[in-house]
């Protein structure tokens, strides 16, 4: 069976969805073995799916995969000491007293240490989300490489090589303590928002947006809010992030075709998403740092799904809450987006003066010249709109977002 995918056998499918992190948590507790845990577990999956359906289901089905898998990967650890002529050195129990890892409030559950473990500061950045989605809830290799457009023996090796790496450094199976825990939630935060702008990305292929992997990203930030309740940055990660998904079956057309925000039919966003979205974003109040950054963004997301029309959009409140935006983190994607929602206020000369600001600190960036070339469009200059559409075409990678801007080129009145 492949572990977070469909099983031969329903209860094992929904032991990996529900208990995945949990068991491979107990396993590194245990035996403090990151790189070679989730191979354990893998295979007493394995195991389970060839014998459950012969034998029947185990009375406690964790129970049987935990013992399992921890004689795997004791006879992974021996097999590794008697390579390196170290027998003799080897002590490991087969039930290694547990070390109980108590996160804040006094809570605990293995997945936790184990999601820290996964976004470990010593990890490459663009690591840390793809092992949080395989450590903690347990989406296939192939689904994160998918995610992040790469192969998947790509990724394979890149998270072998991240597990490696928490077993050379010694990297410990607990919650940071104050005064780095802050800093560590923000890193855990980041991570997740990675895995889910990853999953928005246009690609080629078949699927433009990669949602169940975004829905996975949305369930890890709930997940990780719940184990590290009244954390702020999380709880403007969970707004954020349920916000922009309840969009996800108006982002496409029905041939996979990019659909504009300004076009999506908004009677697909998912209205019940959409107003607990807006019930985690009013409990939160202006704050600072990455906190204020998500807020930021939930709260140009909340103004979006607010309005019945696009037409009916508050772009002013749009316009305030980027510049704020840009005032926190100097980004120039911020102001391109707030060039957007100045023009939509006070016309397109004034967003295209905005937009020049950022034109300079992202020479040559394709989305530079779609959005000059939308602005000039509104504002009559055809052929201006042409050439900026030819200038995005030049370093627009092939994809769908490449196809949307070769049909708006082509909606142009001929020269």
């Amino acid at each position: 069976m492949t572990p977070g995918g469909p099983g031969p056998h329903p209860v094992l499918a929904q032991v990996v969805r529900e208990d995945w992190g949990r068991l491979l948590g107990l396993l590194i507790r245990r035996h403090g073995r990151p790189d070679l845990a989730e191979d354990a577990l893998a295979e007493a999956l394995a195991s389970a799916a060839e014998q459950w359906p012969r034998d029947g289901i185990p009375d406690n089905p964790q129970g049987w995969l935990t013992q399992v898998a921890s004689r795997r990967l004791l006879d992974a650890i021996r097999r590794e000491a008697t390579a390196a002529g170290k027998a003799h050195l080897l002590a490991v129990p087969e039930e290694a007293p547990p070390r109980h890892t108590h996160g804040p409030g006094g809570t605990e559950d293995d997945r936790l240490p184990l999601l820290f473990m996964a976004t470990h500061p010593a990890l490459a950045p663009e690591v840390r989300p793809a092992l949080a989605l395989r450590f903690v809830l347990g989406v296939p290799t192939a689904d994160i490489a998918a995610l992040f457009l790469v192969p998947t023996t790509t990724m394979a090796a890149r998270l072998t090589r991240a597990k490696q790496r928490l077993r050379a450094i010694g990297a410990g199976f607990r919650v940071p303590e104050e005064p780095d825990l802050g800093a560590r939630v923000d890193d855990v935060a980041r991570a997740i928002y990675l895995a889910f702008t990853a999953g928005y990305a246009p690609r080629e292929g078949e699927a433009v947006v990669h949602v169940e992997a975004t829905s996975e990203a949305v369930r890890l930030a709930h997940l990780t809010r719940a184990l590290l309740p009244n954390t702020v940055v999380l709880q403007a990660l969970c707004a954020l992030l349920t916000l922009q998904h309840a969009r996800r079956d108006a982002r496409t057309d029905e041939q996979g075709g990019l659909v504009r925000l300004a076009d999506q039919d908004r009677s697909l966003w998912r209205r019940d998403e959409i107003d607990a979205g807006l019930v985690l974003l009013q409990g939160l109040s202006p704050t600072k740092g990455y906190a204020e950054e998500l807020r930021l963004q939930a709260l140009v997301g909340a103004f979006h799904d607010s309005a019945a029309t696009s037409a009916e959009t508050d772009w002013a409140a749009i316009a305030r809450t980027y510049a704020r935006l840009e005032r926190l983190t100097g980004s120039p994607i911020v102001r391109l987006n707030r060039a957007v929602a100045v023009a939509e206020v006070s016309g397109p000369m004034a967003g295209l003066r905005l937009l020049q600001v950022a034109a300079d600190q992202l020479p040559g960036h394709h989305r530079i010249h779609v959005v000059r070339a939308g602005l000039l469009r509104r504002e009559g200059d055809t052929e201006g709109a042409r050439a900026a559409y030819d200038q995005a075409l030049k370093t627009c990678p092939d994809g769908p977002e490449r196809r949307h801007l070769l049909s708006r080129l082509g909606e142009l009145p001929p020269a």
